[in-house]
């Protein structure tokens, strides 16, 4: 399936994403899902969040401000998403720098998550490996996380899709960099949360989760070097990327630099 088969479905029949995501970015991530075309809901409560999670298309599970009711809402959608064979996307925001959500997401993360979507350090981290996170900040390089990426993608089978100046997407066969320039999207609240929410957007439209997780990435980036060149700012750019996520060709993802490790 080529990368623009995946963006162009997901247009075309519009997945509902459920995201039990951080209080900071739930708004700007409904934004970007709307814009390239899925249809968000956000709950985090228990009660709704498990029959929520066998109704969706794919899910996120975003760990950016956990709260114990959080956390109640967290185990009861992945046992439904496990049960309904939903798709779902584990975002392990600030693993390694905060101990509470760190041993949190190694206990979840044996339930195998379709993908398992960090920067550097949060992979690191979640892996075992020794890593430097700063808050949600990655002090590791991309480079350096791609042995742990491996390690998690042997021992769950997800795809680990690692976050940076080019972003390593890692199966069990094969990792693949996408050199896109989105270093904007380091300057705007929510950038990442988005991107988690957006690629559970592509695996519900694509039987193939590694070429969903890396049409996800490559466009994310392309519709972000869009934004980037029309803005001024990154006020603007918050405006510009929501814009271009809806108006970024699909067929633009074939001149995305893909380089196979």
């Amino acid at each position: 399936m080529t990368l623009s088969v995946v963006i162009n479905s997901l247009r075309n029949t519009n997945p509902l994403v459920f995201c039990l995501t951080n209080n900071v970015v739930t708004n700007f991530t409904a934004n970007a899902l709307l814009a390239a075309g899925a249809s968000p809901a956000m709950t985090n409560l228990p009660g709704e969040a498990g029959p929520f999670a066998k109704v969706a298309a794919a899910m996120l599970v975003n760990l950016g401000t956990p709260s114990t009711e959080q956390f109640a809402a967290i185990d009861e959608a992945i046992a439904g998403a496990v049960s309904a064979q939903t798709p779902w996307v584990l975002d392990p925001v600030a693993v390694g720098a905060l101990p509470v959500r760190t041993e949190y997401a190694q206990g979840i993360v044996a339930d195998r998550p379709t993908v398992i979507r960090g920067n550097a350090s949060e992979i690191l981290a979640l892996a075992g490996h020794p890593s430097s996170a700063e808050g949600i900040d990655a002090k590791d390089t991309v480079t350096a996380a791609i042995a742990a990426g491996r390690d998690l993608a042997e021992r769950y089978g997800s795809i680990v899709a690692i976050s940076g100046q080019a972003d390593a997407i890692i199966s069990t066969e094969k990792t693949v960099l996408v050199h896109t320039n989105g270093i904007e999207l380091t300057r705007i609240t929510g950038g990442g949360c988005a991107l988690g929410a957006f690629t559970a957007a592509a695996l519900a439209a694509s039987d193939n989760p590694f070429s969903a997780v890396l049409a996800a990435h490559a466009f994310y980036g392309r519709a972000a070097e869009r934004a980037a060149a029309t803005s001024l700012g990154p006020g603007s750019f918050a405006v510009e990327f929501l814009d271009a996520l809806a108006l970024t060709d699909p067929s633009e993802l074939d001149s995305v630099h893909l380089q196979e490790l």
